[in-house]
């Protein structure tokens, strides 16, 4: 039997002790720290994230229960409500930005080579934004409408391994396509993005980068055709053009030519009207790209499911910005984890498994891999009777 250290303390090992002090260090977060540090701190709001904490004193109550185990698991300070909820309210919310932007880059290394749907050499990137609604009573900075308040999270995905590349937090009411402005495109990349984010204006810059776009055609686009390509209709294909846009601003926004794509999902028998400045790529592939867009919003409904981002720990901007920055953290980390360790569990079973065996003492290979049992060997197959 395994007896040597807990799971929680070996998932810590993946995360790379260096590159936290240095976040750590460029913003003075230990200053005047004396008893709980900024590790603490991460400690301490990663376990709430893998455990689905309800509140601080949740918080507090369960890991006062674990006392005796927190030093082995990497936790030095005392942790108490009041002690956690001043950290999250005064410490930068920057420097679990700035490692969450590190995890992100490794996670985005050991991905580098996963299939992810369709036979392309060039990277893409998914883009969206998500809203997280917050009480205007006890966040007034929030105001998104008369009666609601809310932040938005915008975000670049790369489809390779779905890890989230570039994570902005704005208010509610910024409009999503003003995140097009805080992308550095790489050239030869796709961008797949659905209609809120037609702004020809910003799409002519990504194409001026040499980087692509796809995206979905307004209804009422004012175009003019100029060539028409032949289209396998078996395949679902309606049409696949080259046009030029009519409109006056568009057209001096957008001077160029673009592609227009016409294709009919089988399942559901609705047509979709694709654009794109690549006119290499078949027009089947365009299509299977734009639908792989879904993933972003599965990210985003996935992190609202099983991580904690829609109740918060405190009232302040800095500290629902530090419970995001850290929920992400805590899923890229189990990204790695799940590449590093080469298993074949999904994120949400790993999650899953995490949350119940922090504080277990077994080899964390040996209990997040797949081992299959006989039935018949398991003598605990039939319910015990209650009473004889």
């Amino acid at each position: 039997m395994y007896t040597g250290r807990l799971i929680f303390s070996q998932m810590l090992d993946f995360i790379p002790r260096r590159e936290f002090d240095k976040c750590v260090a460029r913003y003075n977060g230990n200053y005047k720290a004396r008893s709980f540090s900024c590790r603490d701190q991460f400690i301490a709001m990663a376990f709430a994230q893998l455990t689905a904490r309800e509140s601080l004193r949740d918080i507090e109550a369960c890991l006062k229960a674990m006392e005796p185990k927190l030093y082995h698991a990497g936790l030095r300070g005392n942790v108490s409500k009041s002690t956690l909820g001043d950290a999250n309210k005064n410490r930068d919310c920057r420097i679990y930005e700035d490692f969450a932007r590190v995890l992100i880059s490794r996670a985005r290394k050991l991905y580098v080579n996963e299939d992810f749907g369709v036979e392309l050499e060039n990277s893409a990137y998914a883009i969206d934004a998500t809203t997280i609604d917050l009480c205007l009573s006890l966040f007034p900075w929030a105001r998104f409408r008369k009666r609601k308040g809310g932040v938005k999270l915008h975000t670049l995905m790369e489809l390779k391994g779905n890890i989230p590349c570039v994570i902005w937090v704005s208010e509610a009411k910024t409009h999503d396509v003003a995140f097009l402005d805080d992308i550095d495109y790489e050239p030869g990349s796709f961008y797949i993005m659905d209609k809120a984010y037609i702004d020809f204006e910003r799409l002519y810059r990504i194409d001026l980068c040499n980087a692509f776009f796809v995206t979905r055609a307004k209804e009422n686009m004012d175009y003019a055709q100029r060539m028409s390509r032949r289209v396998d209709k078996t395949t679902g294909l309606l049409s696949d053009q080259t046009i030029v846009l009519n409109g006056y601003k568009s057209s001096r926004y957008y001077p160029d030519s673009l592609r227009r794509i016409a294709f009919r999902d089988p399942d559901t028998k609705k047509d979709f009207f694709f654009l794109t400045n690549n006119f290499n790529l078949d027009a089947l592939s365009i299509a299977q790209l734009y639908k792989l867009r879904w993933r972003i919003e599965l990210f985003f409904k996935w992190i609202k499911q099983h991580l904690r981002i829609k109740s918060f720990f405190g009232n302040t901007l800095n500290a629902v910005k530090t419970q995001i920055w850290i929920a992400i953290s805590v899923y890229v980390l189990v990204a790695i984890i799940r590449k590093e360790l080469k298993l074949e569990r999904s994120l949400y079973e790993i999650l899953k498994i995490l949350s119940v065996s922090l504080f277990e003492q077994v080899h964390m290979p040996q209990l997040l891999t797949k081992i299959g049992f006989s039935p018949e060997k398991d003598v605990f197959r039939k319910p015990l009777p209650l009473f004889d």
